[in-house]
């Protein structure tokens, strides 16, 4: 039987990628999703704009997986929006899966989205009530009904109209018949840049995807502003006063974890400031020890970050299996300890008989970093002394973070370093202070750190707070009911 592997860090839920004014539209943004395939493995889709009618592909999968080039052959266009998804339990069902094509009064329209709308339950109880039919689960959909609804002339004005209705994280690309648009919530949650390819613009979550067709980056998408680009290659930005928030609240965790190490987030090169991150940890929690080891790959740059600034020299004591799926064969009955066994090997005649420093981005329940510690004694390990280069995670993400409810968190469920510490077997535990890690992100105060403070700047709905995010894909979840 073909299950997951256990995995214990965090997910995020999408990447998006967008085109226009490109013979080579489809198969730019196939290349698009393939370079921000680590945003979301679970499904992807692409609609394509072929003079003025839309079509799409999407299906369960890895982007390579789902588009052969059978695939991207009946695709065409000069104009494309691709989408790559990451589900929660109970929500990877292909009617989920995004680009959405929706047909309604004026023509076709999809959508992409990455975020999470945290008032969609309310906006969908009063929708139904009046009349309207939802062909998803997922909370993107209600932007299109309430486009629909709102008996404006101008895609602009309608547009506003639904955005000023919806509360929370959402950097959404959408495209009809004539326009490319990229839109970005007022408090800048998640990324959204905009770049260049010869007379071609292209939209994408991140800047790795621009690196990979050879597009240049242009600037970010501002939190508020929509971008407007005709397939022409004409661009119109418009930032209205109802979107406009002084202080932002960027996604801090896209730096620890989500984001690419080469991508350029928040104005800032991620493997730049994850390196920053673990040499203000090596300051803040120092000790001797003969390595410094890695957990692959998030942990690289802040294991050198730590290594550089404490003097101790860097080392590969495990190996992670790059060639492991979201699924596998799982014959033992410790499924959890089989899926790290799968993806991590430990270099024993490396590690035996050291003191070693291991450096990881996060934990959340602390499950497999207890596996992981077990298997470096295994291997001959003297003493593990865990560095983890964010605070600890005592908080849900209504944002597009699938966090566990608080009492999962390791940090909440025990009351005290010292009992995490002994849970994990560790010889010692630091993690980065929180005003470590924002003194290493330019403009610090612009930042969301409610997974760590509890300090939400957007209320969830009470319908939200109540239930786990285990139930809910941010950006593209299960609505409860």
């Amino acid at each position: 039987m073909l299950k997951r592997i256990s995995d214990d860090t965090p997910k995020e839920f999408c990447g998006l990628f967008g085109i226009t004014n490109n013979r080579q539209a489809v198969w730019l943004t196939y290349l698009g999703l393939f370079a921000q395939q680590h945003r979301g493995q679970e499904a992807c889709g692409i609609v394509a704009n072929n003079q003025g009618t839309l079509a799409i592909h999407k299906d369960m999968g890895l982007v390579s997986d789902v588009f052969s080039e059978r695939v991207l052959s009946r695709l065409k266009g000069n104009m494309a929006v691709g989408h790559v998804r990451y589900s929660t339990t109970g929500s990877s069902v292909i009617k989920n899966a995004q680009p959405l094509l929706i047909d309604y009064a004026n023509g076709s329209i999809c959508i992409a989205h990455n975020g999470n709308l945290v008032n969609s339950f309310e906006l969908r109880k009063k929708l139904e009530a009046s009349g309207s039919i939802f062909q998803t689960t997922t909370d993107s959909e209600l932007v299109i009904h309430l486009m629909a609804r709102s008996n404006k002339r101008s895609l602009e004005d309608s547009l506003l109209y639904a955005l000023k209705r919806v509360r929370g994280a959402y950097s959404l690309l959408m495209m009809n018949s004539e326009y490319l648009i990229g839109v970005r919530d007022p408090h800048g949650f998640r990324p959204l840049v905009l770049g260049k390819l010869g007379g071609s613009y292209c939209f994408a979550s991140e800047t790795c995807a621009f690196d990979l067709i050879g597009a240049k980056f242009i600037r970010e998408v501002e939190p508020g502003e929509m971008v407007f680009i005709n397939n022409q290659g004409e661009i119109k930005s418009i930032k209205p006063k109802e979107l406009a928030f002084n202080v932002h609240s960027h996604c801090a965790f896209e730096h620890v974890y989500f984001s690419r190490p080469d991508s350029n987030v928040f104005g800032q090169t991620v493997h730049t400031v994850r390196r920053k991150f673990g040499a203000q940890l090596a300051k803040e929690h120092p000790v001797k020890a003969d390595f410094v080891v890695p957990v692959p790959d998030s942990g690289f740059s802040a294991a050198l970050g730590y290594a550089q600034e404490s003097g101790i020299p860097l080392e590969m004591g495990i190996i992670r299996n790059h060639y492991v799926g979201r699924t596998f064969i799982q014959p033992a009955q410790d499924t959890r300890d089989m899926g790290v066994r799968v993806k991590f090997n430990t270099l024993r005649a490396i590690l035996k008989g050291k003191k070693i420093i291991v450096v990881d981005d996060s934990i959340v329940r602390g499950t497999t970093s207890k596996i992981r510690v077990r298997k470096l004694r295994e291997a001959g390990v003297k003493e593990v002394h865990l560095r983890i280069s964010c605070p600890a995670h005592r908080f849900p993400c209504f944002y597009g973070i699938d966090f566990h409810r608080s009492s999962e968190l390791i940090a909440n469920k025990f009351d005290s370093m010292e009992k995490i510490t002994k849970y994990l077997a560790v010889d010692s535990l630091g993690y980065l202070s929180l005003p470590g890690m924002l003194s290493c992100l330019h403009q610090g105060q612009n930042y969301c750190t409610a997974c760590w403070t509890g300090k939400y700047s957007v209320r969830a709905e009470k319908r939200h707070s109540k239930f786990s995010l285990e139930k809910r894909c941010c950006g593209q979840g299960e609505l409860q009911t």
